[in-house]
């Protein structure tokens, strides 16, 4: 069939049929229309319009930002960015040595800004532990909390294949310490009427990854997570949001070079910080209080909910995986015939 037999099928349809061809055009033109306005409002938000001011959340008012796994990567630079925007940092992770000299390092960088640390092995989950956290941070007008501290697998591998302490670590760090971190410092935020939790997610949580199986699951936990919370303290003038992150230059994705779509630590926070209260690239994927605020990471993210299909992003991510075990052992192989 040519194009003038085309043209003159669907005439004749809309002659004989003028109701369904109405609604099949109407159903198109809708389709067409919410495309348009879905990515017109995913490229404001990420490229455009401001998120909330940290003011709102006593920045410069000497309030305090807490931030877990706070002595590299990216909890490091969430530690300098809050600092530098004018909150006070209580700083939380395992190495004391490394807390310590970034503390010093932030305290010379900005002046009147304090800080405190708190050294914790979130794996052990031992409630004296959590205890001695509750009690560093009694008293102190806390603004901000990120759930930054996380826990992947040593290489990727197939759960029966897994070491049950590094599962055991994965819950540990991962599921319990957001929760039980959370529940400390909250009742303070309830009490002030205002405050910011940060729970610092990955796109292995929004597409179920083969061989990350523990991982996986505990990421998507911090999306269904984020969302009930967010509804239950939104009365109390608290933003609780999920933070949808590609891969970051860090020691977790041990990836080392950035690249379009892996930002190093620094421009990533500064996109967190500046789209608060903005979903950009997670808007419309049907994840409340979700955000993917990095530009590159947002594209992704949108592409895959128009594209839909997971299925295909499933399968995909598992030969990914497959591949990157298997340069692994490769790589341990070389190692061990050189020693």
């Amino acid at each position: 069939m040519d194009f003038q037999q085309l043209i003159t099928s669907i005439v004749s349809f809309v002659e004989q049929y003028p109701i369904p061809a109405t609604l099949i055009l109407s159903l198109g033109t809708y389709s067409i229309a919410k495309i348009i306005y879905q990515t017109l409002s995913v490229f404001l938000q990420t490229f455009i319009l401001p998120g909330a001011n940290l003011k709102k959340f006593g920045a410069k008012k000497g309030a305090w930002a807490v931030i877990t796994g706070a002595s590299d990567g990216i909890g490091k630079e969430f530690a300098f960015q809050l600092a530098k925007a004018g909150f006070n940092v209580f700083l939380v992770a395992r190495n004391k040595q490394l807390l310590n000299s970034t503390a010093q390092e932030i305290e010379s960088k900005y002046e009147g800004v304090s800080t405190k640390t708190h050294s914790i092995d979130f794996a052990k989950g031992d409630e004296k532990a959590y205890t001695g956290l509750s009690g560093a941070v009694t008293g102190l007008d806390i603004g901000v909390l990120v759930n930054n501290v996380g826990k992947s697998h040593a290489m990727p591998a197939y759960l029966a294949d897994v070491p049950k302490d590094e599962i055991e670590d994965i819950v540990a760090i991962n599921v319990n310490a957001t929760i039980k971190v959370t529940n400390l410092i909250l009742p303070g935020m309830i009490q002030r009427k205002r405050g910011l939790i940060l729970n610092i997610g990955s796109f292995a949580g929004a597409v179920p990854s083969p061989m990350l199986a523990p991982y996986s699951g505990t990421k998507a936990f911090l999306a269904t997570f984020t969302s009930a919370l967010a509804e239950e303290v939104k009365q109390h003038n608290i933003t609780v949001e999920h933070v949808n992150t590609y891969f970051v230059v860090s020691k977790l994705s041990k990836i080392r070079k950035p690249s379009l779509f892996v930002p190093k630590p620094g421009p990533y926070v500064r996109s967190v910080l500046s789209k608060i209260g903005l979903q950009c690239g997670a808007a419309f994927s049907g994840r409340p209080n979700t955000s993917t605020p990095y530009w590159s990471h947002a594209i992704i993210d949108y592409a895959m909910t128009l594209f839909g299909a997971p299925s295909v992003f499933i399968s995909y991510t598992h030969g990914l995986h497959k591949d990157i075990r298997r340069r692994a052992l490769k790589k341990m192989e070389r190692e061990a015939k050189t020693q």
